[in-house]
């Protein structure tokens, strides 16, 4: 193996708790009702995407036109970022400053491959966006999770084919684009069962480096 593509929210961090307040602040103000279990459907997709499910969960997919979802959208970006300035270094998930930075050591190239356009911002308020080799673009992309794409774009960022990367997800969609692209697929447990992932974990601390490298 030559390279890491990390998936961000669940992986890096947890800003779950974030997204959730900031759409349920917004679904709130357009007269629908969601909860932490629902929310679990949001997890992985487009900002975009994430609100077409609110919307049609409230049946009102039909009540707005593309101008008021994108300014609804933006609205819910702004409460999100408005919440991310809390994060610190101490937010980093166990196990991944420690694994990141043998990564560096080791010369193994590291990736981020998010839906998040926040992504830059986050991993520089925790700390650790240079031990990141690159970010895939969002805005760069014509498919979401589970299409590979985002993976895809991901190993070819650092030099090195989907089949000699490692990928590192915590969420099913994510896991399906991972294997669809031949990558080898880390899961991080949270609060779902992860199928076809090649091996799952709690935390990036129960991982052996040089085990990892001579996959």
């Amino acid at each position: 193996m030559k390279g890491f593509v990390f998936d961000l929210d669940g992986v890096i961090t947890d800003t779950a708790k974030y997204h959730y307040e900031a759409w349920k602040e917004l679904a709130d103000q357009l007269g629908i009702s969601i909860d932490l279990k629902f929310n679990e459907q949001l997890k992985g997709i487009s900002r975009m995407d994430s609100l077409e499910r609110i919307l049609a969960h409230g049946n009102k997919q039909s009540a707005y036109m593309q101008e008021e979802k994108e300014a609804f959208a933006a609205q819910k970006n702004e409460a999100y970022v408005q919440l991310l300035q809390n994060l610190t270094p101490a937010d980093l998930l166990p196990g991944v400053a420690e694994f990141l930075k043998e990564a560096k050591a080791k010369k193994m190239p590291c990736a981020i491959a998010s839906a998040s356009k926040n992504a830059p911002f986050i991993l520089e308020k925790l700390g650790v966006i240079d031990l990141f080799d690159a970010i895939v673009d969002p805005a760069t992309l014509t498919k979401g999770k589970p299409d590979p794409e985002i993976f895809v774009k991901a190993a070819e960022s650092i030099g090195i084919k989907p089949e000699e990367a490692i990928g590192f997800e915590d969420a099913q969609a994510g896991i399906a684009g991972i294997k669809a692209c031949g990558m080898y697929a880390i899961g991080v447990l949270a609060d779902e069962p992860l199928t076809q992932a090649d091996r799952t974990v709690h935390s990036l601390a129960e991982l052996n480096m040089d085990e990892l490298i001579a996959l």
